[in-house]
């Protein structure tokens, strides 16, 4: 399944905790959570991730992992070739 993440830092984000997002990418990494493309943005959100996760459930497991350095808004992502077979 795809999620795509919007998230907020808490506080101003520190080489440490860029160091501690990473030490977290690899931890998901092993638990079958893959990071398809992660960006820093401008606007209401600071970072957007695209996750392939097995359910939901890793999904959340991954956003309750970066809770401490990050507000986060989940959204699940459909192909848009499936969504279009979705249309009567």
């Amino acid at each position: 399944m795809i999620f795509i993440t919007l998230s907020k830092f808490r506080k101003k984000p520190t080489k440490e905790m860029t160091a501690e997002v990473t030490n977290i990418t690899r931890a998901l990494a092993e638990k079958g959570v893959k990071i398809i493309s992660f960006y820093w943005t401008l606007g209401r959100y600071d970072t957007v991730v695209i996750m392939d996760a097995p359910d939901e459930k890793a999904a959340m497991k991954a956003n309750i992992m970066v809770g401490d350095i990050v507000s986060t808004e989940t959204l699940v992502g459909v192909q848009r070739e499936e969504a279009i077979k979705l249309v009567s």
